[in-house]
């Protein structure tokens, strides 16, 4: 049954789906179009820490092998070349590694975006709070160039994402949407770095860059596809699945 909060959600992400919808696609796709089962399939994700990913995390996911964790603070790959190459190497040989990369964004029942209602609490929080955080940051003018330490490392990280993207996103007529945006870019070019500088002992590398949506409480979670690519690690040919994704 269709998700009666899908559209709420579909006003800020037009091709979003139930996670529950997009696991089953992203499974079938990969069994058309690469002839592989959930079980040949080594899954990393980088996503934030929140707890609220954890309960909303998409239980078919859990067909694949792992998850791998790279993400930390708003999904950014925080275990770097490290992580990459530790899991990339637990894959079964006959089979695929999938990286799944994604900010977070809550939206609510009303349709407010960055805040979310959740379980045991009477009122909204933010979503992803360290975004927030960063954004109000930024706002404020109180973020300085190069300001990175070791007690707060992954929310200087984000802040210095911020930093360099300021003008586009304090114009942005949606400032947290716009700088999930830029988040999502900055994973996504940090992904692309670290595939470069790893060895994957298999057939295919798979990349999904998405917006991971958290919902109320009794919503569940939702999830924008940005990115769904596979590479052939023999020809390092690059194929497009995104609209065969989204036309499956």
């Amino acid at each position: 049954m269709p998700s009666p909060y899908l559209d709420t959600v579909k006003k800020w992400y037009p091709n979003a789906m139930t996670t529950v919808d997009t696991v089953n696609r992203l499974l079938d796709v990969i069994e058309e179009k690469l002839h592989l089962k959930p079980n040949q399939l080594m899954h990393a994700d980088s996503m934030c820490c929140d707890d609220v990913n954890a309960i909303q995390y998409p239980p078919r996911a859990y067909e694949m092998l792992g998850p791998f964790k790279m993400g930390g603070l708003n999904g950014f790959p925080f275990a770097g070349v490290t992580g990459m190459n530790a899991f990339a190497h637990h894959v079964p040989e006959d089979g695929a590694v999938v990286v799944f990369y994604a900010p977070h964004i809550g939206i609510t029942k009303d349709g407010t975006i960055g805040e979310i209602h959740r379980i045991g609490q009477s009122k909204n929080s933010g979503c992803c709070g360290a975004a927030k955080a960063a954004l109000g940051k930024l706002l404020k003018n109180e973020i300085q160039h190069g300001a990175v330490t070791d007690l707060d490392y992954q929310m200087n990280t984000i802040e210095q994402i911020f930093l360099k993207q300021a003008d586009r996103i304090k114009s942005a007529s949606n400032q947290i949407f716009e700088a999930t945006e830029v988040m999502y870019e900055a994973i996504n070019t940090r992904i692309e770095e670290l595939v470069a500088k790893t060895d994957y002992p298999c057939k295919y590398l798979i990349l999904i860059g998405a917006v991971f949506i958290n919902g109320d409480r009794e919503m569940g979670s939702f999830c924008s596809y940005k990115r769904f690519e596979y590479i052939d690690l023999k020809t390092n040919k690059r194929t497009d699945l995104l609209k065969c994704y989204y036309d499956f």
